[in-house]
């Protein structure tokens, strides 16, 4: 969509997630003046009235009232009303990105939507056959860059070694290397496996599924031409790419790639959905419940995750319009 005197004209949807959180006051934080986003967006805010993000201006889409009487579902409602929503305006092509604030997943549950969290959510409506949930920092505490794909992602740890096959780790791979190429200009990115056991099992001693299942898995990515690289061990593969010897890194389990993520970037990372049909991103933070309305939520991470939509945005536009 062109705007006037050329260049990309780009719409993002900004969900405000659970009224009960910090949701609407960092969009609101977000989306002042001095946060300068380039190229310059139009936002369309989409989520109930009753809340601090009444004060915007430009165009808002109401979903419903909400007032602080209301019961956790009737919270829950609302915030899965907003995604299903916006998902539908970037299906419609009305906007290029959606940017969603933190939701409360017991208070999904309680409204209504049975899905773990907004990755399997946004997968289902949208009819996305695979989908990978990427934390990408382009600023750490540790120095460079950090990127890390969740290979699982909200599942107890139990089924986890049930779910980590080389299908799934071949699959996700694939999605970050494609989306490494085009949204960030990487002609040939260095992916790190994380490796299930201790120690990347030390030659078997602590389980077999890094010969089990990384091997071959390694074995068809390279086949491919894909540089993926490991298994590592997690103790130390998240500093050696924050540090600049990968790009990436592919981790088994939430858990051990969020606890290395959030303590390098906590406040600056963005959780982005890879394989969609649009864009979409959000802060890697949650409703911070305990600090809701106090005026001390950090916006940094939604202006983050904001700039980050606007950069794939256009870059997801000119794949479009190649093809």
């Amino acid at each position: 969509m062109p705007r006037p005197g050329g260049g990309l004209l780009t719409r993002v949807a900004v969900t405000l997630g659970d009224a009960r959180g910090i949701g609407p006051e960092i969009v609101v934080a977000a989306l002042q003046p001095a946060a300068a986003f380039h190229p310059a967006p139009e936002f369309i805010v989409v989520g109930p009235t009753g809340t601090v993000a009444d004060t915007l201006s430009g165009e808002f889409l109401s979903v419903g009232a909400w007032s602080p009487s209301d019961e956790i579902a009737h919270a829950g409602r609302l915030a899965g009303a907003a995604i299903e929503r916006a998902v539908r305006l970037a299906l419609d092509g009305y906007v290029q990105a959606i940017v969603t604030a933190p939701i409360d997943k017991a208070a999904l549950h309680a409204g209504g939507f049975d899905f773990p969290g907004h990755t399997e959510m946004l997968a289902a409506l949208s009819g996305a056959a695979d989908v990978s949930m990427l934390m990408s920092a382009e600023e750490t505490v540790l120095g460079g860059p950090l990127r890390v794909v969740l290979a699982t992602t909200h599942v107890p740890l139990a089924d986890v070694p049930r779910l980590v096959t080389a299908d799934l780790l071949v699959r996700q791979t694939r999605i970050l290397n494609e989306a490494l190429r085009r949204g960030w200009a990487m002609e040939r990115p260095r992916i790190a496996m994380c490796a299930f056991n201790p120690h990347a099992s030390d030659d078997g001693l602590f389980g077999d599924e890094e010969a089990r299942i990384y091997a071959p898995a390694l074995a068809t990515l390279r086949a491919t031409g894909i540089d993926a690289r490991g298994p590592f061990p997690a103790d130390t593969v998240f500093l050696r790419t924050a540090r600049g010897e990968f790009d990436a890194v592919v981790a088994p389990y939430h858990d051990v790639g969020m606890a290395a993520f959030k303590t390098a970037a906590f406040g600056s990372g963005v959780n982005v959905t890879l394989g969609l049909p649009f864009v979409r991103t959000s802060p890697d933070h949650g409703v911070a419940l305990d600090i809701a309305g106090q005026n001390r939520a950090d916006p940094a991470s939604m202006i983050e995750a904001i700039r980050l939509a606007l950069q794939l945005a256009v870059t997801h536009h000119y794949e479009n319009v190649a093809r």
